[in-house]
């Protein structure tokens, strides 16, 4: 059919001995935003590569605009049509370039006429809000403005299919709601094609329609209401006290089951909302239950249901259970991290500015920021890797001035890269670690011990690091920052690329470890899904704490400030933005084939869609962190841009 711009049938792509995809079918239509949703190693940049007839198959056809890409000459057939962005901030870009002179060399390269590109670059930079910074060099971007310019320079010379592999992947989220923002408009309004992955779960919304992979095998194709049928059911969000029997107790009757920070996520299938506050209410009898809200589904519970195994649940519970029971009573009114007025200077540039916090015994704690809001700085300056041009700090009760050493003996530290020997073994990694930390033979074989049986790896000792899934990978690392059991434990955007159940597994560790053994924990990140799981969280911009508060808190006050966050469905949904704003609806944004608003004003945006010929009343949203942050940085940068557009 002359719609259908990607088909594949039977596709498969092996790499020597490994099966990176196989027996993969789905067809992409004119003018969809298909995305391929699924972990680090599900397969998708390799179909994408194939896609751009940049990568060879094994198994099956695939056609892309009616030419099977079965050689490289039908590959170079249809490549002026194709724009492909590779994974990874600013690949396609040249760092000592500047803005434009990237957008230059790209229709150079493409063979725009000069009078075309000229034109397509200035409507290109201005949609993405590039157009001030012409002349800056690409590698002096932050991780979102080189995205908008790897798109830009994607779209040079107007191709009819776009490859975006990851995008977002390292992007704050301001500017991967941004980010999202443009292609829909640009797709919108040029006719483009697009095919988008993501790892992550949250963005799955957004597409038209996508394929769910794992491990290179598709779970489920269609759009993201048909997807969310697949596993009918109500999620409940409840705080009770006291919150590990409540744990305990609620997950005996659910599968899916967390902590996210005081509160309590459960998943309970095929239960009406009514049927399922029912059943957790009379789980939680005799507890103090302050809060029980029942929600509708998400696209990563639907993932997760997909993913489940006969048995799987009993094996994660006899895992969990190994954990350490409490070494002492917790005082959680003890310090384990105290930020005072911590400054740290470069020449004249503030990285960090004035920054206090406090972390107690037994708290997970959140650092969020967007790329260079200065959280990496702060944590060298905690852990003794920086000295502060002023201000102070404790850790592990140790002045972080003058105890460096015993500071990183207290500490545990887990970066994003793992910190792994990836040519170790399980228990060679182990080993190291313990060495570095000084335990003795007997303490290294008890924490040997005790690692094995917290992170799962029962059967993997012998396993090199570098063939262990992302999941259990992390988890070793996670075992090998604790492996000399330290009060306090950093962990650097910990998750990056994990599959929904290993994160959950992660996570659902991270919880019994603060609950029970009164570990200290400060996560720093940009991804929202993990700021939801902390206790308390600080968010830092322009190297300053602007927000000190709970998740719940900081949602509370976004909801009393700017009001409700509704959900538009609407066949022309991302043609109403214009119109919303005009009509005084400053927080509208697409999602998908949806919108998002957020307002005080119920009655008069019903009354307004109406007269835009919108039938469907809008649906109450719950209020996310994502949402807390899009709109508290959104209104930072305005002022910041504000003062220095005054006299």
């Amino acid at each position: 059919m002359a719609d259908t711009i990607i088909r594949a049938s039977g596709f498969g792509k092996r790499y020597a001995g490994h099966l990176a995809v196989s027996g993969l079918d789905l067809a992409v239509q004119r003018g969809e935003l298909y995305g391929l949703i699924g972990p680090d190693g599900a397969g998708k940049s390799s179909l994408m590569k194939a896609v751009a007839g940049v990568l060879s198959y094994e198994q099956g056809q695939l056609e892309v605009f009616g030419q099977l890409l079965d050689s490289e000459r039908s590959a170079e057939a249809i490549k002026d049509r194709i724009g492909l962005m590779p994974q990874g901030l600013g690949q396609n870009l040249y760092g000592d370039l500047s803005v434009e002179e990237n957008v230059d060399f790209f229709a150079r390269l493409r063979l725009v006429p000069r009078a075309e590109a000229a034109a397509r670059k200035e409507q290109l930079l201005t949609i993405t809000r590039l157009a001030a910074f012409r002349q800056r060099p690409m590698k002096q971007l932050s991780g979102g403005m080189k995205q908008k310019l790897g798109l830009v320079c994607t779209l040079i010379h107007a191709p009819q299919l776009i490859i975006l592999d990851e995008p977002t992947t390292g992007v704050d989220p301001v500017s991967r709601r941004d980010f999202w923002a443009i292609l829909a408009e640009l797709i919108a309004s040029q006719g483009l094609t697009a095919l988008v992955s993501t790892a992550y779960m949250d963005e799955a919304s957004r597409f038209t329609r996508m394929s769910v992979l794992h491990q290179g095998q598709k779970l489920a194709e269609g759009s993201p209401a048909e997807i969310l049928q697949r596993a009918p059911g109500s999620i409940v969000l409840c705080r009770a006290e006291p919150q590990l029997e409540a744990m305990r107790r609620l997950s005996a009757i659910a599968g899916q089951c967390e902590a996210m920070g005081p509160a309590i996520r459960l998943f309970l299938p095929d239960m009406s909302a009514e049927q399922a506050r029912g059943r957790v209410s009379t789980v939680l009898a005799g507890l103090d239950c302050q809060q029980l809200d029942v929600l509708e589904p998400e696209l990563e519970d639907v993932f997760v249901a997909l993913l489940a195994t006969p048995g799987a649940n009993g094996q994660q519970a006899q895992t969990l259970a190994a954990l350490a029971a409490p070494r002492q009573a917790l005082d959680s009114s003890a310090l384990a991290i105290e930020a005072k007025g911590l400054s740290k200077r470069f020449g004249d540039f503030v990285a960090v500015g004035d920054v206090s916090f406090q972390v107690r015994q037994g708290e997970i704690f959140g650092l969020l920021g967007a790329n260079g809001a200065g959280k990496t700085t702060a944590i060298k300056m905690l852990t003794g890797i920086l000295p502060p041009s002023s201000g102070s700090g404790m850790v592990a009760g140790a002045d972080m001035k003058q105890a460096g050493a015993l500071i990183k003996a207290r500490i545990g530290y887990m970066s994003q890269a793992f910190s792994l020997y990836l040519d170790l073994s399980v228990v060679e990694n182990i080993r190291l670690y313990a060495g570095i930390y000084g335990l003795n033979r007997q303490q290294t074989a008890l924490r040997l011990a005790w690692i094995l049986d917290m992170a799962g790896l029962h059967g993997h000792e012998n396993d090199l690091a570098s063939t262990l899934p992302m999941g259990l990978r992390q988890r070793l690392a996670l075992g090998c920052a604790l492996v000399h059991q330290p009060r306090v434990l950093f962990l650097d955007e910990p998750t990056s690329g994990v599959d929904p159940l290993g994160r959950r597994a992660f996570w659902d560790i991270l919880f019994r470890l603060s609950r029970l053994d009164g570990v200290a924990m400060l996560v720093t990140t940009h991804y929202m899904s993990e700021a939801e799981h902390c206790d308390h969280l600080a968010l830092m911009f322009a190297g300053r704490v602007v927000a000190d508060a709970s998740p719940h808190a900081m949602k509370q006050q976004l909801l009393t400030e700017l009001g409700q966050l509704y959900q538009v469905r609407a066949d022309n949904a991302a043609a109403l933005v214009a119109p919303l704003r005009q009509a005084g609806f400053a927080n509208v944004s697409p999602y998908g084939t949806a919108l998002h608003v957020l307002t005080l004003e119920t009655e008069r945006l019903g009354m307004v869609l109406r007269g835009l010929g919108v039938g469907q009343p809008p649906q109450v949203r719950p209020i996310s962190m994502e949402d807390v942050f899009v709109q508290r940085v959104g209104q930072l940068e305005a002022q910041k841009a504000a003062q220095k557009g005054s006299p």
